[in-house]
């Protein structure tokens, strides 16, 4: 009798581990149980905070939302809780409903810049929207649509025919600065635009999803035809003035934020993959103006972005000093992350 229980208890785990990993599938989960834990083993604190190891150990809104986001990609309804509570606390102290940017450890207050980043807001609102329709957390989803609401009525603008994208409230407008408005293509985070649109409805995301879609047709500085991380768009689409006048840190994101919204435009990821791209495939910070190389990258999180570029427009495999995740630093570390996460959603060839 107790072999026949044994090898019907294997006989049944056989048949459920199919189920299992499907079931894990279809959840969502592309961000492995094990990666995660790299990650957050590194990265997050435990008091809910991401920790950018590469800018003195602060942190910022931009990093809470990147950790909401992998946290929802990872299925880890507890850590999402984690970093949530700490951004709730810490960060949403502004009146109008969106995140101070700037948190230090050593510093008291920590909040050392009040202002807001719109790119950690509207990542800290998208996560909320997949967390809150993944786990069925209607509080979850009006925390969204409060954060949604605010980027609409604070940072939208409508300024020469062109909805944009102001990357604060304060300090970036027409009245602020002699070229503003001043903008910076990298926050323009497309996946996110139609989710936000669930929990604050408005045609203002699809005219801004547009016209970001439209600004990098036509940043093409320099020899080697590449956006700058700030634009004065005041008139025609140039480098804005007091910023290094660079293809760097900040636009380096821009085509993953492409890949993964699913847009299919092979003239702007050629360009962009071209005028980044290094001899051995390094991704290139330049200079937009002489299309001098600034810095070379050969992080594996930085080096993805090219990988996986060449994989969608070549067909060429990821290589496997990528293919596998060891945190380096939080933000190409967080970039690997995210990219792993869509080629074993998307594009599992490329793996």
């Amino acid at each position: 009798m107790i072999w026949r229980t044994v090898l019907l208890l294997t006989l049944a785990l056989v048949v459920a581990l199919p189920q299992t990993r499907a079931a894990a599938q279809g959840r969502g989960e592309t961000v492995s149980a094990e990666d995660w834990q790299k990650y957050k083993t590194k990265f997050l604190d435990p008091g809910g905070r991401i920790i950018d190891d590469g800018n003195g150990g602060i942190s910022h809104s931009e990093g809470q939302g990147y950790g909401l986001w992998l946290a929802v990609l990872a299925g880890s309804a507890a850590d999402f809780e984690l970093i949530w509570s700490f951004t709730r606390r810490e960060l949403l102290l502004r009146d109008d409903g969106l995140a101070a940017w700037k948190w230090s450890p050593s510093e008291k207050p920590h909040v050392i810049d009040i202002n807001n980043a719109t790119d950690g807001d509207i990542l800290i609102a998208y996560a909320l929207t997949l967390a809150g329709e993944r786990w069925k957390r209607k509080d979850y989803l009006s925390a969204a649509s409060k954060i949604a609401k605010a980027i609409l009525d604070r940072t939208v603008i409508d300024y020469g025919g062109r909805t944009l994208l102001l990357p604060g409230v304060a300090g970036f407008s027409a009245t602020d600065r002699e070229d503003g408005p001043v903008v910076n293509p990298s926050y323009w985070i497309f996946e996110a635009f139609p989710v936000l649109d669930r929990v604050a409805p408005s045609p203002i995301w699809a005219a801004l999803a547009n016209d970001g879609r439209k600004m990098l047709d036509q940043l093409q500085l320099g020899p080697r035809k590449m956006p700058a991380d700030w634009i004065s768009a005041k008139t025609r689409l140039k480098a804005a003035q007091g910023f290094p006048a660079e293809f760097g840190y900040n636009s380096l994101r821009i085509p993953l934020y492409v890949v993964r919204a699913d847009i299919d435009d092979a003239e702007l990821l050629s360009r962009l993959r071209q005028g980044m791209l290094g001899a051995n495939g390094e991704l290139l910070i330049s200079d937009v103006t002489t299309g001098a190389v600034r810095a070379t990258l050969t992080d594996p999180g930085y080096q993805f972005v090219n990988h996986i570029l060449a994989c969608l427009m070549e067909r060429a495999p990821l290589p496997d000093s990528v293919k596998v995740f060891s945190p380096t630093q939080y933000y190409p570390s967080t970039l690997h992350l995210l990219g792993l996460s869509y080629a074993k959603e998307k594009r599992p060839e490329c793996l």
